[in-house]
């Protein structure tokens, strides 16, 4: 066990980084194809193929979901995913072509880094030739390289985030786990603790501001346009044996992780996409792997915000706490 999503048999994940740019995507592979369902919460989404993932749908199963930068214009990695798959005689066979099917939800990262630099279909595709089994990088790496969260008060009080993922194996040797890419309106904080992790920094201290608490009375400095640049999207991942019903099921319970571990979560200003793949292999209660799936999923935006660092001018978590434990100079 990798404590990742990869710790499902048969998931590679791949990443394309951008550094300079501030940008990046990811791939989730699953080239034997799983069943897939998805749920969407926030209301400012970008994705692609999600109509198909309804239980009224022919196509049962997909090949590829792709969590992507860019906004919009990172819809174009999924293009270059297909052709890496097709390449290789994967998809759903028409009888006259195998069309790989390649889902994908995009994250708002233009405000830092580039805004004329997207993820494309070169980059879906540098994605796919470097998806791998085994442990998965983690910070601000593909999806997450541009990812911040705390937007209450704009970019100069905003903290670094990025993409985390984790898994559990629980009774039957069924495994569940999850991977995300964090770029929130909110605060990531601790469930267990209600402690925020990164967030919000008030311009006078530097200090973490709990954004909720501050949404009840003065919005003197609220950063307006820069609300809307958020969605944080990821992926639950089974090797449990689930109808697309149960799929869907387990993305909407998945959703809860978001609830326990970002503060607010699912406004108007976020896109916030949770898909679920499930591989058939072992038998589970969809309740039960919907129920992990949350708890996975809430570890999964810890460990974004833990793996971060600063990048674009933003600073991650980790620095600020050791700018603000050091001891300050006369």
């Amino acid at each position: 066990m990798y404590n990742a999503i990869t710790d499902v048999p048969g998931l590679k994940v791949g990443h394309y980084t951008d550094l300079d740019a501030a940008t990046g995507c990811t791939v989730v592979l699953c080239e034997d194809g799983a069943v897939a369902g998805v749920d969407t919460r926030g209301s400012a989404p970008g994705t692609r193929e999600t109509d198909l993932m309804r239980p009224v749908r022919l196509v049962q199963k997909v090949h590829a979901v792709v969590l992507s930068g860019g906004s919009a214009f990172g819809l174009d990695a999924a293009c270059g995913v297909m052709r890496y798959l097709e390449e290789r005689g994967i998809g759903f066979d028409t009888g006259v072509a195998k069309v790989p099917i390649v889902a994908e939800a995009v994250l708002f990262d233009l405000a830092i880094g580039s805004a004329t630099v997207r993820p494309d279909a070169a980059a879906g595709y540098a994605a796919c030739q470097a998806a791998k089994s085994g442990p998965v990088e983690e910070g601000c790496v593909g999806a997450g390289t541009g990812a911040t969260v705390g937007k209450l008060f704009g970019p100069a009080c905003a903290t670094k985030c990025g993409l985390g993922t984790a898994s559990v194996q629980i009774g039957g040797g069924v495994i569940v786990a999850a991977l995300v890419a964090v770029n929130a309106f909110g605060d990531v904080v601790d469930p267990e603790t209600g402690a925020i992790l990164a967030g919000t920094r008030d311009p006078q201290t530097g200090q973490f501001v709990d954004t909720v608490r501050r949404l009840h009375g003065d919005l003197s400095g609220f950063a307006g346009a820069f609300a809307l640049s958020n969605t944080t999207i990821g992926v639950v991942a089974t090797n449990a044996r689930l109808t697309k019903e149960g799929a869907n099921k387990v993305a909407q319970m998945a959703h809860d992780g978001f609830a326990m571990a970002i503060r607010p979560v699912h406004t108007m200003w976020d896109g916030d996409t949770i898909f679920a793949l499930a591989t058939g292999e072992k038998e589970a209660d969809v309740s039960v792997v919907g129920a992990v799936g949350a708890q996975v999923m809430a570890r999964a935006i810890v460990r974004a915000a833990q793996k971060a660092t600063s990048l674009a001018g933003v600073p991650a978590a980790v620095d600020l706490r050791e700018a603000l434990a050091s001891p300050r100079r006369s």
